[in-house]
């Protein structure tokens, strides 16, 4: 007869595969503000758009996963936007 095994083991893989996939979204997300924000100090505006809309989907998605909560999601869309519409204003200040 063979030894069933725990649900304690069953439950440390399944964190483990969750804890690895919550670590990518949330290193796929950082990797993109970096890049906008490199985007943004070479002052190139398309590609610091691209980067953007990248970032506010990466975000979105790991808010909704519940990867990051629903107030740092917007928070973190809320000031990478801004930052992106004082660089790139048509005014000049």
């Amino acid at each position: 007869m063979a030894v069933k095994k725990s649900s304690a083991e069953k439950r440390f893989r399944q964190s483990e595969e969750r804890r690895l996939r919550n670590k990518a979204a949330k290193s796929a997300a950082r990797t993109c503000a970096k890049k906008f924000t490199a985007a943004v100090q070479a002052k190139d505006q398309k590609l610091a758009d691209e980067t953007l809309r990248l970032l506010c989907k990466e975000l979105d998605t790991a808010g909704r996963k519940g990867i990051l909560s629903r107030n740092s999601v917007s928070r973190k869309k809320s000031r990478m936007m801004k930052l992106y519409n004082v660089s790139f204003s048509t005014k000049s200040v």
